[in-house]
């Protein structure tokens, strides 16, 4: 094998580059981006980047005597625009064409704007790559008041970081709850509260909502039947789109994202993909998170290189908001019916744990209690039996749950 190419240069595809080398592989490894920064992780924008208490350089997986140390064909900026698999050959917007041996598709996903006209709107914005921070970053520094478009956790956490800097902040949310697809509506209501408290104004059950130009750069948030509002600045954090079309165009097997097994393999046996396009092999959907496009990658690196690597791991994702670590570990399954138990340690400590019928846990969201999420790995791993009663007293030293 002498060519490997991988498009795009985020977390899966920094991990996989990685991976690559630190394997023994030695032959071209070709990357295609289409920003300038190149292997960097997304979260802290929306939090410590974002309140500036982190810089870009900071979010760099790697130094730049690691970059390069990898050896690498770096064609940045540019896009990746059709594979021919008959020919092996990816075929860039700058005019290269780049044959390959093994193809890694890492394209990630993009910030979903639900109304396309809203992107001619001067200060409304969206915040996924580090130029989005840039430009949302400089706009705080003028505005007095930001609506969000989008009770998720990228607009939960942009919300928190701009009430920090002391802006009027109001979040407009399609849905009757917040991060409804992912958390149960107890912890929904834990998100208000703690934003509500915070002075954030949160509209739930906003169907009709409309963004327009106004004077003086501002921008009216419509929001019937409630009377329209002025902003400085709107920040669309409305869902992902993911950016399968390269998959799909070339004629993979695609559903919301590109279908691979648990090596990370697609319908075609030379291509592999990893990350937020890559729909996770066990659960049938794409997981956006921070653990599943490093882990995937490297399970898809040795995987094309022949070292047979499964990736089946457990979904976790994090967030920070005010003075909360938020931790999700496992997926929300209401059809399930399962049951919640509640441990409270302290007033600013406390996880929501969902057991199956057998009472073995399958959910839990930890509130600034890390320790109890790596046991908590352990537990579903192992498929460990639970005494709610013993979860939920607080006097209970749960280690002693070994798994």
């Amino acid at each position: 094998m002498e060519r490997i190419v991988v498009v795009g240069a985020g977390q899966a595809a920094g991990w996989a580059v990685s991976t690559l080398r630190q394997n023994g592989y030695a032959g071209e490894i070709h990357v295609v981006s289409n920003e300038h920064q190149v292997f960097y992780e997304r979260p802290p924008l929306s939090k410590q980047v974002l309140s500036k208490d982190a810089s870009y350089e900071s979010l760099n997986l790697f130094s730049s005597e690691q970059i390069e140390g990898f050896a690498l064909n770096l064609h940045k900026p540019d896009l990746a625009q059709r594979i021919d698999r008959d020919a092996k050959q990816v075929f860039l917007e700058s005019g290269k064409v780049l044959p390959y041996d093994k193809l890694l598709i890492a394209t990630g996903s993009r910030a979903r704007v639900p109304v396309a006209t809203w992107n001619q709107i001067p200060n409304v914005m969206t915040l996924r790559g580090v130029q989005d921070c840039e430009r949302l970053s400089a706009r705080l520094e003028q505005a007095e008041s930001i609506a969000i478009v989008g009770g998720g956790w990228i607009g939960l956490e942009i919300a928190a970081t701009a009430r920090k800097q002391g802006k009027t902040v109001h979040v407009y949310e399609y849905a009757d709850r917040l991060c409804g697809r992912s958390v149960s509506p107890e912890v929904s209501d834990f998100l208000k509260q703690i934003h509500t408290d915070a002075g954030t104004v949160i509209h739930l059950n906003s169907k009709q909502l409309n963004l327009n130009e106004s004077q003086n750069q501002t921008v009216e948030v419509q929001n019937l039947p409630e009377p329209s509002q002025m902003f400085d600045c709107v920040v669309v954090g409305a869902g992902a789109e993911i950016a399968k079309e390269l998959g799909s165009d070339a004629g993979l097997e695609v559903r919301d994202g590109i279908v691979v097994n648990t090596y990370g393999q697609t319908s075609d046996q030379d291509i592999y993909a990893a990350g937020d396009v890559a729909i996770h092999p066990i659960l049938g959907y794409c997981i956006q998170s921070w653990a599943n496009a490093q882990n995937q990658a490297i399970a898809a690196a040795k995987s094309m290189l022949g070292i047979a690597t499964e990736y089946a791991d457990i979904p976790w994702l994090w967030s920070d908001q005010y003075h909360f670590n938020i931790q999700i570990l496992g997926t929300y399954q209401p059809d399930r019916q399962p049951m919640l138990v509640v441990r409270e340690t302290s007033p600013t400590q406390k996880s929501y744990l969902y057991l199956d019928e057998q009472q073995r846990l399958i959910n839990m969201i930890a509130v600034n209690d890390s320790k109890l999420v790596k046991l908590a790995k352990r537990w579903i791993q192992n498929g460990t039996v639970l005494d709610p009663e013993q979860l939920k007293n607080p006097d209970f030293n749960v280690m002693k749950l070994k798994p």
